[in-house]
């Protein structure tokens, strides 16, 4: 029962306010539903993540757990009200430092930076961390967080960081998007409520595997005041399955008669706002029958075991190989071998943004403004859940507030498109953060077995691999896992004799997807530790033993395809010399006092295919110069922070020839913008920046055709006037006086790319990806013997990303993925059932990253735009295999469940001592 209402008043950004509300309403809900001030961000309601965070008489506090009685007669700061009108010094440091991605994380890490900064105008690196410790980000690895406080006291102007005609590649200009992350004024998926929507809430499996049976639903909703309907699997007018690959497409947007997974949805509750914040879902009319359940792919693979999709025999959803020359007869003759199993867990994607979005009609159009990561998918699969072409489906995508691989899959989409479809108001759904952990999907768990041989030089000859990855309930991207990971397995290294199998099995776990590497991570894992066994054997110093197998221009993969440039490994590697050299000097300095902590160092390499395996991949870009001189980008490449916005307009400046200054963005629309694909897999800055340069090189031709002019003309933009000239002739465009084209604008372009792949044979040979990024990575640490804690010193990374675009952008996506690297190896371990909130699963805080050091490698690709390779996956691989190195370094044994916690580091190191 709520309480009664109250009028209180205080004071919001330097004004009065006065509300009629409960006095325990959360003071985070009033400033967002009652005075619209939504830049305070919710991301638990639990206190765990400090996205709310907001000034209360000048203190910081978590929002959500703030009753708006308590701020009665308080002043209250917002992030809308650091800037008065303009940006404010610590704003303007964020915007240059890159320390806003997402931006989800960040009006809460600008207050209560600005808290630290009002009692301490010139902090220090740890004074920064303890301020801020209490919010959390999982985009940036917070390097460019601290280092942006620290600096803020002199950052009173920004910088001109635009960049000239024809240097916009290189350059690292202010992010296009980035002052709505900052000033407040960026729309997230539960920023927006249309007029009269409906809210929409869901009904889930308590169980891990049962069946269902609804009571008397008419009854229900006629007893509760304010609900306007109930919606089943009965309800759904077409084909009640998505998936984000057509061929495997089999989860149910509402289960129907059989739940398959805890957290599964299988009813939905639509009502007034009111009336479902009250509503008491534990009396909603199902009744539950538990059947049996699998969590553990051994048991799902157990002759006999119960099918859980009675089309996949043996609970395999899907298989991967790949296999070279004969590796049992190269491991029979080497000179050394090294094997091993390892096994590592579920780990949650933990975006600071719980999935939310609004659906409403447009005409007989079903309109979805959501946050997603690719608007091309959720149209089709939220077109097919309702039964409608997908013209007559529109997907708006929001902001997104972190992504990671997890928000390509549809979430609310086709739910709040069939309430809105089915009542014709608007429907508004905003997860918990419960719902989010418990009902998306995982980075898969992986069983691994390994051997690896190499001869008394130290060259590897055969390998051979075998992985179970429990792709949990349903499949998602599990078939992309079970493919990519025999590809990859084998590390940017040549290997002669290799055979590697993948598979996909299903449980009845949670539904494991696609998180920032597709299964590589972990079998990343597995190939580096046997590197550095290998290398131990022989008595070959690890990074020399790394560079002897290292892959170079000339030589073939494990699938036999030629590279015949671009392979940035060796650069990489070389490049992490001296401070290896460094590094061993410090740990054998350190060793050699007598403490209870060892000095141990690791390091780990990685290559990662930007885009699909073998599949088409294609983007589609369109460029146009309106009658008013604007250049305008339609860019459907869907920007989750790494930076797409601004790295594909910095792409299509050069490419045309015009200043970036004059871009304007048209964002990711599937009324507006050609579709890009999606954004993963490394693919935006190479497939859709590569369609952006060859539709801005085709308008520049265009153009210069109009004007009669060769390739070496000049353009410029003076408002509407356009005027290219070569050598002494000059001609003088006059856009507003030309016809608009069939798309409206003066001139336009649009362009598709698609990577140049071949499929793969039954034994896995051919051209899986027409373009691979590489990076190495160091990792100082220090292990307590007697605690088995780890403490992180210095992580120096070495990325080959073929050209930088972006150099600040490239350095935020490295200190990101590092930062989720560390929580990999060390602390990320989700437990369904127990871990369904940010308070029981951790992940690294300010104070868990170490001081990063990046070393940008530039080894060009011909096949990328201006030679650019992906990156946002790679950056990740090696951090967690290089960390685990390091440990076996300090201490002698190899922690073979991930992560390694404290009490699995202390169990390794006490297996090693001699019993007495």
């Amino acid at each position: 029962m709520s309480l009664p209402v109250q009028d209180i008043s205080f004071e919001v950004n330097g004004n009065r306010a006065k509300v009629k509300v409960s006095p325990v309403a959360r003071l985070s809900s009033v400033l967002r539903d009652e005075l619209g001030l939504t830049g305070t961000k919710v991301g638990c309601d639990a206190g765990d993540c400090g996205a709310c965070t907001v000034l209360v008489d000048g203190a910081p506090v978590c929002s959500c757990l703030v009753p708006a009685a308590q701020a009665k007669g308080a002043s209250v700061t917002t992030v809308e009200g650091l800037a008065n009108g303009h940006l404010s010094s610590l704003q303007k440091s964020f915007l240059a430092h890159g320390a806003a991605q997402c931006g989800i994380c960040t009006p809460g890490l600008l207050v209560s930076a600005m808290a630290l900064l009002e009692s301490n105008p010139h902090p220090c690196e740890t004074e920064v961390a303890d301020a801020l410790g209490g919010v959390l980000c999982r985009c940036t690895g917070y390097r460019r967080i601290i280092q942006a406080v620290m600096a803020a006291p002199r950052f009173h102007n920004l910088p001109d960081s635009m960049p000239e005609i024809g240097k916009a590649v290189g350059a690292s200009p202010i992010r296009l998007d980035g002052i709505p992350k900052v000033d407040g004024s960026e729309r997230f998926g539960a920023d927006e409520t249309p007029d009269g929507a409906l809210a929409v809430v869901a009904i889930r499996s308590p169980h891990w595997h049962a069946a269902f049976a609804f009571g008397d639903l008419d009854a229900y909703v006629a007893a509760q005041p304010g609900v306007a309907a109930v919606f089943t699997a009965r309800d759904i007018p077409g084909r009640n399955r998505f998936g984000v690959i057509a061929a495997y497409a089999d989860q149910p947007a509402l289960a129907d008669g059989v739940a398959r997974f805890r957290g599964e949805a299988v009813a939905l509750v639509a009502g007034e706002k009111a009336a479902i914040e009250e509503l008491d879902l534990a009396a909603f009319p199902i009744e539950w029958t538990p059947l049996p359940h699998m969590l553990d792919p051994v048991e799902a693979r157990r002759e006999g075991a119960e099918l859980i999709h009675a089309a996949r025999p043996g609970n395999i959803l899907a298989q991967g190989a790949v296999e070279r020359g004969d590796p049992e007869a190269a491991l029979a003759r080497a000179a050394v071998v090294a094997s091993a199993e390892i096994e590592t867990s579920f780990v949650e994607h933990a975006y600071i943004e719980p999935e939310a979005g609004s659906a409403w009609m447009d005409s007989d159009t079903v309109v979805v403004r959501a946050c997603t990561q690719s608007a091309a998918i959720d149209r089709d699969d939220t077109a097919t859940v309702l039964g409608l072409p997908p013209e007559r489906v529109r997907i708006i995508p929001t902001a997104t507030g972190g992504g990671f691989g997890s928000k390509l899959d549809v979430s609310v989409q086709p739910l709040i498109g069939l309430v809105a479809l089915k009542t014709g108001r608007p429907a508004r759904m905003v997860y918990s953060r419960q719902e989010s952990m418990m009902s998306t999907t995982k980075r898969h768990p992986a069983r691994m077995r390994a051997a690896i041989g190499a001869d008394a030089s130290g060259k590897v000859a055969g390998m051979v691999f075998e992985g179970d990855f429990n792709t949990g309930a349903y499949a998602s991207w599990g078939p992309t896992v079970a493919n990519r990971v025999p590809v990859h397995a084998s590390g940017p290294y040549l290997t002669p004799n290799y055979r590697a199998l993948g598979r996909a099995v299903h449980t009845n776990g949670p539904v494991s997807g696609a998180f920032r590497g597709f299964g590589v991570p972990q079998a990343t894992i597995m190939q580096e530790a046997l590197y550095d066994e290998l290398a131990m054997k022989l008595g070959i110093d690890r990074l020399e033993f790394r560079l002897r197998n290292a892959l170079r221009d000339g030589d073939s993969t494990v699938t036999g395809q030629h590279l015949a440039s671009g392979v940035g490994i060796e650069a990489c590697l070389e490049s992490l010399k001296p401070h290896w050299e460094r590094a061993q000097a410090e740990a054998r300095a350190a060793n050699a006092r007598d403490g209870q902590s060892r000095r141990g160092i690791g390091i780990a390499s990685c290559w990662y295919g930007c885009g699909n395996t073998s599949l088409p991949n294609p983007s589609t870009m369109r460029i146009g110069i309106s009658a008013d001189g604007a250049v305008v980008l339609h860019q459907g490449a869907i920007d989750i922070g790494q930076g797409s916005n601004t790295v594909i307009a910095q792409i299509a400046a050069d490419a045309l020839g015009l200043p970036l200054a004059k871009f304007r963005l048209v964002g990711a629309d599937t009324a507006l913008t050609p579709d890009a694909g999606k954004t993963s897999a490394s693919r935006q800055t190479f497939v859709s920046g590569k369609a952006a340069q060859k539709a801005a090189t085709a308008l520049r031709e265009a153009i210069l055709r109009f004007a009669n002019v060769s390739a070496a003309g000049r353009l410029q933009l003076d408002g509407a006037a356009l005027t290219v000239s070569e050598g002494e002739a000059t001609r003088r465009i006059d856009l507003a006086s030309l016809p608009p084209d069939a798309l409206g604008y003066a001139f336009s372009a649009q362009e598709s790319y698609d990577p140049p792949t071949l499929p793969l044979d039954a034994k896995g040979q051919g051209v899986p990806y027409a373009v691979y990024g590489y990076g190495a990575q160091l990792v100082e640490l220090e292990v307590d013997m007697a605690l088995g804690t780890v403490r992180l010193i210095k992580i120096t990374a070495a990325h080959d990303v073929g050209r930088a675009v972006n150099p600040l952008l490239v350095q935020g996506q490295v200190e990101g993925g590092i930062a989720q690297g560390i929580g990999l190896a060390l602390m990320e371990e989700y437990i369904p059932g127990r871990t369904e909130n940010l308070h029981d699963y951790l992940i690294p805080t300010i104070g868990d990253v170490p001081p990063i050091e990046t070393i940008i490698v530039e080894v060009p690709d011909p096949e990328g735009p201006f030679g650019a390779k992906g990156l946002g996956e790679h950056v990740l691989i090696p951090t967690a295999p290089a960390i685990l190195n390091a440990i076996r370094d300090a201490t002698g044994v190899l922690v073979t469940k991930v992560p390694a916690t404290p009490s699995r580091v202390l169990a390794a190191i006490r297996s090693k001592e001699p019993t007495p």
